[in-house]
């Protein structure tokens, strides 16, 4: 292990971050909202500890290896909430501890969404902008920003780029050199953004509202600069703006690229994992629309199919928004939404979930073992896009499907072990597994009323999700630190 090569990398990630935070600095002095003063110590303090450990090591010029990556990926992002953090703790705003200043960093870069955050539309403008953005760097994470200029370090990305997006499609580029391709996923995802401001500022939002709603739509992320969410506007045309935007963030991140390069809508078409994505989506809604309209649950028939479409959409995307919120809908409702967030959005999206292409695979694996039944001799494959998947990648989907499971139920039983009552506390498992942010229960709103030991347990749980289990798990094992 290149402990040395970790630490320079990992000072250069905090100078990075600690520029971050002249953003909402600026936004203070603005707004005067006389909260600059938490912004000036956190970035002094963000970078300064980023040159200390940086200065020592900046002459070194070995490799990075494959399990370093490992490292730096975990460790950024757990020293990035802790240094996220400082910023709630110090602003004389409102009085947040340790515990629920790292929650609420933790949430922001996970694009979790869940908040111990209250009374939003009473919070200086600076605070709730900087919850925003710091959704939307989580959202396509930082770390793949960092590799775009790896050049500079004398080191290759490829080790930091794999450890940040596993998955079935985590060896994909979309252009021949590391650093390229994360300069492209980084231009996809600010066009994105841009053009989200511009809709939702047209649509009849503030030019402010506009901007953190972005944020987190393109990330997928859910954080809302107030309290009601999306149903704050009551505007129905806001809500379709967020689903289509939704939509598009949830979709591998190459098909953005491809459609752009061909100046064609046909590699979304011609995709296999967003075509089932979407048809899964399609059935859900329409089943769901159903159910709210049978059960009554809406005035109106157009009530029931705006607000069904609108959080079938936001909970599968595990975007997190809602509209009047479902936790209070009758019987199997609120559930269902919940278990349909553990799919997610596709891979190589900024989506949480285990991702449609793990779904899909184990699909056609189930399929494939009823038909074998019928066929015991015969030979069956599993193909997606036109090609063979191998067996080692459908072992290791069905391997990280347990893990998941696993995990959900473990975070579940440890949060009743701290006295949740079960349905706060798998829903809430849920929530930030899938990094979701609302369930049921205590948490249908916001985490405020959990103890703190459930919100650390949570707090590793969304990092767990955000990081889909190995890359954080493979740490604990004897093998990962045996040379």
């Amino acid at each position: 292990m290149h402990y040395q090569t970790v630490a320079k990398i990992l000072g250069v990630l905090l100078g990075i971050f600690s520029v971050t935070h002249l953003t909402p600095l600026l936004v203070s002095l603005i707004y005067g909202d006389e909260n600059a003063t938490p912004f000036i110590i956190s970035f002094s303090v963000t970078l300064l500890t980023g040159l200390l450990l940086w200065a020592p090591n900046r002459k070194l010029k070995k490799d990075l290896r494959y399990r370093d990556g490992f490292l730096v990926v975990v460790l950024f992002w757990t020293v990035l909430a802790t240094f996220g953090a400082l910023p709630f703790i110090l602003s004389p705003a409102y009085s947040l501890s340790i515990t629920d200043a790292f929650f609420e960093s933790m949430s922001g870069l996970t694009t979790t969404g869940g908040t111990i955050l209250v009374n939003l539309d009473q919070l200086p403008e600076s605070t709730l902008y900087y919850r925003q953005q710091l959704q939307w760097l989580g959202g396509m994470g930082i770390v793949v920003l960092a590799v775009a200029i790896m050049p500079m370090l004398g080191i290759g990305g490829m080790q930091l780029y794999r450890a940040e997006t596993p998955g079935p499609m985590k060896d994909s580029k979309l252009t021949p050199r590391i650093t390229e391709s994360a300069k492209a996923l980084w231009y996809i995802y600010l066009g994105l953004t841009v053009s989200c401001i511009f809709a939702y500022w047209l649509a009849g939002m503030s030019l402010f509202d506009a901007i953190g709603h972005a944020f987190s739509t393109v990330a997928i992320g859910g954080f809302s600069t107030h309290d009601a969410s999306i149903g704050h506007f009551d505007s129905a045309l806001i809500e379709t703006i967020a689903m289509i935007f939704m939509l598009i963030a949830s979709a591998n991140f190459s098909l953005h690229f491809l459609a752009w390069r061909s100046k064609t809508l046909t590699p979304y078409f011609n995709d296999s994992e967003y075509r089932f994505f979407l048809l899964v989506l399609s059935c859900a809604a329409f089943f769901l629309v159903a159910l709210l309209i049978g059960q009554h649950v809406f005035d109106t028939a157009f009530e029931a199919i705006r607000f069904g479409l609108f959080h079938i959409v936001s909970v599968v995307t595990t975007t997190g928004f809602t509209a009047g919120g479902f936790a209070w809908w009758p019987g199997a409702l609120p559930v269902m939404l919940i278990l349909f967030s553990f799919m997610g959005g596709c891979a190589g999206s900024t989506a949480g979930g285990m991702k449609v292409m793990r779904v899909q695979l184990m699909y056609k694996q189930g399929r494939k073992e009823i038909v074998r039944l019928v066929h015991p001799n015969a030979v069956l494959s599993i193909k997606t896009g036109g090609q063979v998947i191998s067996e080692k990648i459908i072992n290791t989907v069905m391997a990280f499907f347990s893990m998941y499971m696993l995990s959900f139920a473990m975070t579940g039983f440890a949060l009743c072990l701290v006295g949740l009552d079960w349905v706060t506390a798998f829903s809430a498992a849920a929530a930030c597994l899938n990094n979701l942010g609302p369930g049921l229960g205590l948490v249908a709103d916001n985490y405020a009323q959990i103890n703190d030991a459930a919100k650390w347990i949570l707090s590793f749980a969304m990092l767990l999700g955000r990081l889909e289990l190995f890359t954080l798990l493979v740490l604990f094992t004897t093998t990962f630190w045996r040379d």
